[in-house]
């Protein structure tokens, strides 16, 4: 007999936190509100509660978590270095072999050169909140 821990509801929360970071810190580095809206029709890093059968053991949530926040530090490093190509490729085809769309390579990132580094995205969190 074999014991499983399933996933816990916190486990699932943090990939739902991590995929809103991808929207509001990560990819407005990288791409222009179109391209992210785009990204949010795609369903790019969205997770249904279908989704979480797919890794609903706690080794599994913590592989995806884990993923998500390799991926993060990678691309908000700046300049990709050629040896992270490798570990980023494994990490998405971790994601995807959970069932997560994460449909970029590499390149992607390691050529555009934080392009929209001056840019103000709709995306991007709020410096700070005005209270009325």
């Amino acid at each position: 007999m074999k014991i499983v821990f399933s996933s816990t509801p916190g486990q699932e929360e943090k990939i739902r936190e991590l995929s809103r970071y991808f929207y509001t810190d990560v990819f407005p580095l990288y791409f222009s509100d179109e391209d992210i809206e785009e990204f949010e029709r795609l369903e790019i890093l969205q997770t249904r509660p279908d989704q979480f059968d797919r890794f609903s053991t706690l080794g599994d949530a913590f592989k995806v978590i884990t993923c998500m926040q390799t991926l993060i530090s990678i691309l908000e490093a700046g300049h990709i270095p050629e040896r992270y190509q490798q570990m980023f490729r494994r990490n998405v085809q971790t994601l995807t072999d959970y069932g997560i769309c994460f449909p970029f390579n590499y390149h992607q990132f390691s050529e555009s050169r934080h392009v929209h580094l001056d840019y103000i995205s709709t995306y991007t969190k709020a410096a700070n909140r005005l209270l009325l």
